[in-house]
């Protein structure tokens, strides 16, 4: 019984597919039926900006792969690279290094303590990401959010081991979980910024 009511509901051709996002228009929704609502309530009164007036739209998925990358690397406080062209970007993902191009797989990927690598040309910026995230797009464009993050030319090697020592020390003498939790939090990012200073 389960196996034809399977069959039935399977066979039926009136099965409507959900488009992916990159099916979509690239045209940006518009407020119209709340601009129509705003003037018949406050004629007199310029409707109030909503968040898709400050939407750029999504621009559409190319017919053929892209020379470029085109990266936006932001952190909570700033932009540092916005509609930057790249060759190619590498980041610390938790799955391990992850190297995007143009043309990559719509990917989102959780990052982890680690360096990444911005490239364009024979010029390469390094930078040491302390987790985020990197939405990878259809059409070439790759958004990096980071919590925070420094050029490794920033970092101070002899800081660094300072505080791998500090924490390590912490991490043997914790009596409680929260503190093993803290101290080895401690190492593992003193731990990547020394392996991204060294390498």
């Amino acid at each position: 019984m389960l196996r034809s009511a399977a069959i039935r509901i399977l066979s039926r051709s009136t099965i409507a597919t959900r488009r992916f996002s990159t099916d979509l228009e690239a045209n940006a929704p518009t407020d119209g039926a709340f601009i129509e609502a705003w003037k018949k309530i406050a004629p007199n009164i310029d409707p109030p900006k909503t968040p898709l007036a400050f939407i750029k739209p999504r621009p559409p998925t190319p017919s053929s792969i892209p020379s470029k990358l085109t990266l936006n690397f932001v952190l909570p406080y700033s932009s540092e690279l916005a509609s930057k062209e790249v060759d190619m970007v590498i980041v610390p993902a938790t799955t391990g290094q992850m190297g995007i191009l143009p043309g990559h797989v719509p990917t989102i990927a959780e990052l982890k303590p680690g360096l990444m690598s911005v490239h364009e040309g024979n010029d390469v910026k390094k930078y040491f990401v302390s987790s985020g995230f990197a939405f990878v797009h259809a059409n070439s464009y790759a958004d990096i959010v980071a919590v925070e993050a420094a050029s490794l030319d920033q970092i101070d090697s002899n800081q660094v081991q300072k505080g791998l020592a500090e924490f390590t020390q912490k991490l043997s003498s914790a009596s409680t979980d929260l503190e093993k939790a803290e101290a080895q939090i401690g190492v593992d990012v003193h731990s990547a910024l020394n392996s991204a200073l060294s390498g």
